[in-house]
């Protein structure tokens, strides 16, 4: 049911959403007239405005005759947006750290910055691997019971496992496995790996299958985002305060405790992670968010990506006027920004 809107209608919109996002207050006809070039009457805005109202672009709150803007006119605005500033964004998945021992401060800076810059919250996951290739597989004795399993993925992922045994188990069948494992799983993409792939291999192993099972546990937890492992710094959740919307003292209370427990800012990286497809810069408004406790928040996401199989995720969170120009250039920006912090260090 996405009406089309005319020309007008989008620039009333957008001159709505504007005006609000600079005041904080309703918005009406007669200031839209003088903040537009529409030269249209205030009579002609005000039939406009009551259409928008009925398809749901803005609503009227009880206690004021002007109007402010509904999470549809937010997402109408923020994917406009996005379509203008495609090519700009694209940039940061350009984004590459080579040395990991900078890391933790570049990214506790990153964090500052846009929360800086931008007078909203930030966050910044340290990046995980995802979408790795395997490298090789060594399954070794670690005593006449345990045997130890080392995966090795693509950028030197390491996981070692642990394996029991019911039976000692000879070199010559721990040979057999280690090449049974590598001829049909070196350099294959991890996430490949299917339900059929895995009875085929438990089959050649006969015997065996508990161990091949075991071992393709290690290699897929090797790609698994564990929320409470996941490292994530923030920076402003005071600016939380700078908004009558979000100052009211439980829900400050609240968004301050979701960035400071982090458990379901892991929950929003996580998910973000698993989304292939949308690794560019996303936009939650109102409902459209996981986290309860940001319902009265919108959150501007992007994936970031470090090579060889690295991505993290950077958030910014304010309230639903906030400038999403200004948030999605500042993430434009953060490529620069994190150069310059890495070449000053080097």
């Amino acid at each position: 049911m996405d009406e089309v809107l005319d020309e007008r209608k989008k620039k009333i919109l957008k001159a709505i959403i504007k005006t609000y996002m600079e005041t904080g207050e309703p918005v009406g006809s007669r200031t839209i007239s003088k903040y537009t070039d529409l030269n249209v009457s205030s009579a002609t805005i005000r039939n406009e405005m009551s259409d928008l109202t009925e398809m749901g672009y803005i609503i009227q709150p009880h206690t004021s005759a002007g109007r402010i803007p509904s999470d549809r006119g937010y997402r109408l605005y923020v994917d406009e947006l996005m379509q203008e500033k495609e090519a700009e964004i694209a940039e940061i998945r350009d984004l590459m750290i080579e040395k990991t021992d900078k890391m933790e401060k570049v990214l506790k800076q990153v964090a500052k910055v846009l929360a800086s810059n931008t007078n909203y919250a930030a966050m910044i996951s340290v990046p995980q691997y995802s979408g790795s290739r395997l490298k090789f597989i060594q399954l070794s004795r670690v005593s006449e019971l345990q045997l130890v399993a080392v995966v090795v993925c693509e950028g030197n992922v390491v996981r070692n496992q642990i394996i029991s045994l019911d039976d000692e188990m000879d070199d010559q069948t721990i040979l057999k496995l280690n090449l049974l494992l590598n001829t049909n799983l070196n350099g294959i993409p991890i996430q490949d790996i299917n339900l059929g792939m895995i009875a085929r291999l438990k089959e050649q192993a006969g015997i065996h299958s508990g161990v091949v099972a075991t071992v393709l546990d290690a290699v897929a937890a090797t790609i698994h985002v564990d929320e409470e492992d996941l490292e994530i710094y923030t920076s402003g959740t005071t600016n939380f305060f700078k908004y009558p919307e979000l100052a009211d003292k439980s829900k400050a209370s609240e968004l301050i405790s979701t960035f400071e427990e982090k458990q379901q800012l892991a929950e929003l990286v996580k998910e973000r992670m698993s989304d292939t497809e949308n690794t560019g810069i996303q936009v939650y408004i109102g409902d459209e968010m996981p986290i309860q406790t940001m319902k009265d928040c919108s959150v501007v996401t992007a994936t970031y990506e470090l090579g060889e199989g690295m991505h993290g995720t950077i958030g910014i969170v304010g309230p639903k006027r906030m400038d999403y120009e200004n948030v999605v250039d500042s993430l434009k920006a953060l490529k620069v920004q994190l150069d310059e912090a890495l070449k000053n260090k080097t």
